[in-house]
């Protein structure tokens, strides 16, 4: 699958921060590359803190969340025994032991922008600046001026959205941002293929031409083919802000490279335990700790996203819209780092060897650390590959 190619010593993954703090109770679902006569991606449940390959029964996480017995097979499944969760995270990475991968796989990865006030003014502040973070304060402060800070409370496309997108065109302020903002339709892009995103504990990609990127901590719900939303995980959709300053037309430039969608630790499934209530009102935390001594804290309240999660995924499928293979949907973030790194004015960017960790306590934590999308492992095991090898596993 991915090994990293650049200097950076492997780090491990900890186990009493990464897993749901609840994980006895929590139906956790995912993938994990084994080794073996053939090696392979391998669909894993964890019960009562062990790691069970279930792939006899389900070889694809699509599979798996098309049953209406997934909870079932999660939890009763026969397979053989990875070992303890514990040691799996501990160990992924380390030369010749099982790792985690993305718990997703034959699914295309979609994501929801603009869905936070906070994340809109920082994309109208994107957009103004045309890319040059040196500008990001004072546009900053110029909006705040003009149309406050607290948008959180306006319902996108209703009567008071209209009249505010009114007010703001006859100012000759209207931005194509405010209009999936506060309008009636979502912004929805395609963020990922299916079988390219890469999950806890691997590295993670920045195209080389940026100057200016940031992660973007959200909640990733997994949905079927038939519209269900089956579970939610973790995701950070790594996000380039000079591209796609300089033209939302270069949005796929910004957001889709070599190792920038990450995804994970597990696929919580939705059960009498954790349900989509518990996804609307969760905090999503993260933390940026850089070689340099950098460290930065923040934290996301699921309570204050503007469009309802049911909502998002109605607008991504339905009958203008099919995904056979069901699809992953990121919510969208409203934490865009913004403390100075190098200087007064020079905003956050991203470091090569940063470690980001997105957490939330009832979903675990996706840990990953930062490298250039033209230095870490290409991207070489894809649809086909992962069907060949599950046909060489008897699969």
């Amino acid at each position: 699958m991915r090994r990293p190619t650049m200097s950076y010593d492997d780090f491990a993954l900890d186990p009493q921060r990464d897993l749901p703090e609840d994980l006895q109770q929590a139906t956790l679902v995912g993938r994990v590359w084994r080794g073996g006569p053939v090696p392979g991606p391998a669909v894993v449940a964890v019960r009562r803190g062990e790691v069970i390959d279930i792939s006899a029964v389900a070889p694809t996480i699509a599979d798996l969340l098309e049953r209406p017995d997934r909870v079932a097979v999660a939890r009763e499944a026969a397979g053989p025994s990875l070992g303890a969760v514990q040691a799996l995270l501990e160990r992924s990475g380390e030369p010749g032991q099982p790792r985690l991968l993305a718990p997703c796989d034959l699914q295309p990865v979609k994501a929801a922008g603009v869905t936070f006030a906070v994340s809109l003014l920082e994309r109208l502040i994107e957009e103004q600046a045309g890319g040059d973070a040196s500008q990001a304060e004072t546009i900053r402060q110029r909006l705040h001026e003009l149309i406050g800070t607290d948008l959180s409370q306006l319902v996108p496309g209703s009567p008071q959205a209209m009249a505010l997108k009114a007010e703001l065109q006859a100012r000759g302020q209207w931005s194509q941002y405010l209009e999936v903002g506060i309008g009636p339709d979502a912004e929805v892009f395609s963020k990922s293929p299916p079988m390219s995103s890469v999950g806890s504990g691997a590295w993670i990609g920045l195209h080389p031409v940026s100057e200016w990127n940031n992660p973007e901590p959200e909640i990733v719900l997994a949905v079927n083919a038939s519209g269900e939303v089956a579970g939610a995980t973790l995701g950070n959709d790594v996000n380039l802000r000079d591209v796609e300053g300089r033209s939302a037309l270069l949005l796929t430039k910004a957001k889709d490279n070599n190792g920038s969608c990450a995804i994970g630790p597990f696929i919580r499934l939705f059960d009498a335990h954790f349900t989509l209530d518990d996804v609307r009102h969760a905090d999503v935390s993260l933390r940026i700790e850089g070689e340099d001594g950098f460290v930065i804290d923040g934290v996301s309240h699921m309570a204050e996203i503007s469009r309802d999660p049911l909502d998002l995924v109605r607008q991504t499928c339905g009958p203008h819209h099919q995904y056979p293979d069901g699809f992953m949907l990121f919510l969208g973030t409203m934490f865009s780092p913004t403390q100075d790194r190098a200087g007064p004015g020079s905003g956050f960017t991203h470091r090569e060897g940063d470690v980001v960790r997105i957490g939330s306590p009832r979903l675990g934590a996706l840990v990953n650390r930062v490298g250039r999308s033209d230095r870490i492992a290409p991207w070489t095991f894809g649809v086909r590959a992962l069907y060949a090898n599950l046909r060489a596993r008897g699969l």
